[in-house]
């Protein structure tokens, strides 16, 4: 009989550490991702911000901003803002 309370009593111990760990890594998770680099299965550098920050209402005010102008007006934007930044489309890493 003792050996018997002994096993239930180390599978007790091993369930109520495995649940532990599974609160530990719902609050982890909501921000490592931020930081794992993006060759090791991060956020691409493009990904938009996250919600409830501030850069992301600036960032949906852009996009509303940037939706509401006329499709002709918007194409001439995108290749100035191009011409600004100097980036060239022939430079990507394959």
């Amino acid at each position: 009989m003792p050996r018997s309370f002994g096993s239930l009593l180390i599978l007790l111990a091993l369930s109520a550490g495995l649940s532990g760990c599974g609160t530990v890594n719902e609050k982890l998770s909501s921000g490592m991702g931020d930081y794992v680099p993006q060759w090791a299965g991060g956020l691409p550098a493009d990904a938009p911000p996250r919600a409830g920050t501030p850069q992301y209402d600036a960032y949906m005010k852009g996009r509303e901003r940037r939706r509401l102008i006329p499709a002709a007006d918007r194409e001439k934007e995108e290749q100035a803002q191009k011409g600004a930044t100097g980036s060239a489309s022939g430079t990507a890493v394959r």
